[in-house]
């Protein structure tokens, strides 16, 4: 996507965030809300013209508020290229260069595969474009393409449930920062009250930001991220995660995460108007769910149990640091540049150990202005230890 493209993108509704506040993340997801638009359309509504989606013929949605129209021209996103690819097969490789070398082709294949299939009906998520009074309609914004059964569950209700749920569990925590990208929602909560000694997985470190010793400040607080995805990029979940005091790395475990999936019945044509009954109901239940899950991940003896299992791996002392870090990005899959940089933070962290890898990868996330490559890396920290230690 072109600089151009992401600026007038920002002006129908703002879509990112890094590190932001939990105030700040409320106002931007509450005008995009006042900006969305959710439909149910048959193949034979949608054509591209000049690598934009045109939706023609869809009934306008009539409400107290005034009236909703469907029909105009929503410009794509990265993540709505992944789902025009996913669902009319176009290798998305092959999509990206025709976007990038030759518009007119991509038009050409992405209409005749809408043509082979006309009742074939998807969900189009989008923002509205908004103009003054007297103008034609504005330029929209194409957020994902997705299947007409996909269950809507949005970023501000869900964060709204699940404080709600962290309320409820009766554990005093704090949001330490939150993101928000086109892809996913980010919200990082933490519990100092829920701290354990780590003396043994923080031996020697240095935090790579300001030189302070894990040997004076060997605590590590207990936490989670709350992640939702209104574009089919992931289900709702909330992930356990521990926070190293001394330098902020925070590290998650996958393995017992809670999740609820985007997944519902077939929808009918037309603007997506949820019953109050319906959201009612998922919400209970989000609200439920993370309050359960907050009593455990918050609880003393989970954390200590992660944190001993930590540490039995974190003390191998590695004999080829280099080495046993390019064996272990190439492992994981973890690119050049980030490789680079989890080196160069390994060497300021001063622990030759594979705990100091796991550290290193922590810091590395911290670093990145990608929330969603942040995020991953982030998740790999503890393959990244077991790897480092069986590597030696």
């Amino acid at each position: 996507m072109t600089q151009q493209f992401a600026e007038r993108a920002m002006n129908v509704a703002p879509t990112g965030a890094r590190n932001a506040e939990l105030s700040d993340l409320v106002r931007i997801l509450e005008d995009q809300n006042r900006r969305k638009l959710d439909v149910i359309a048959p193949a034979s509504a949608l054509r591209f013209r000049e690598g934009n989606v045109h939706v023609e013929g869809v009934e306008s949605l009539i409400t107290e508020d005034g009236v909703t129209e469907v029909d105009g021209i929503y410009r794509p996103t990265a993540v709505a290229d992944e789902g025009i690819s996913d669902k009319l097969r176009i290798p998305l490789a092959y999509l990206r260069r025709m976007r990038a070398e030759n518009v007119p082709l991509l038009d050409e294949n992405v209409n005749a595969w809408l043509r082979n299939d006309p009742e074939r009906r998807f969900m189009l998520r989008a923002f509205r474009g908004e103009n003054g009074p007297g103008m034609p309609p504005a330029e929209g914004v194409a957020r994902a393409l997705l299947s007409d059964s996909y269950k809507l569950m949005d970023n501000l209700d869900m964060l709204v449930a699940a404080l709600d749920g962290v309320k409820q569990s009766g554990h005093p925590t704090r949001v330490t920062g939150c993101d928000l990208t086109d892809r996913r929602m980010y919200v990082r909560v933490e519990s100092k009250a829920v701290a354990v000694q780590a003396r043994a997985l923080l031996r020697g470190y240095r935090s790579p930001f300001d030189g302070r010793s894990g040997d004076e400040l060997p605590m590590i607080s207990a936490g989670f991220v709350i992640t939702n995805s209104e574009v089919g990029s992931g289900a709702y979940t909330i992930t356990p995660r521990a926070v190293i005091q001394v330098c902020r790395n925070g590290l998650t475990e996958a393995k017992d995460v809670m999740r609820a999936v985007h997944l519902g019945g077939r929808q009918d044509e037309g603007v997506i108007s949820w019953s109050g009954q319906t959201q009612r109901k998922t919400l209970e239940l989000i609200t439920s769910k993370t309050a359960d899950a907050v009593r455990t991940f918050l609880s003393r003896e989970y954390v200590e149990a992660k944190v001993r299992a930590m540490e039995d791996a974190a003390g191998k002392a590695l004999a080829e640091p280099t080495k046993t870090i390019e064996h272990v990005t190439k492992s994981l899959s973890i690119g050049t540049e980030a490789k680079d940089m989890i080196l160069s933070h390994f060497i300021r962290g001063g622990q030759m150990t594979a705990g100091g890898v796991m550290n290193a990868v922590t810091s590395t996330a911290q670093t990145l202005t990608d929330a969603d490559q942040a995020a991953a890396l982030e998740a790999l920290a503890l393959p990244a230890l077991t790897a480092a230690a069986a590597h030696g």
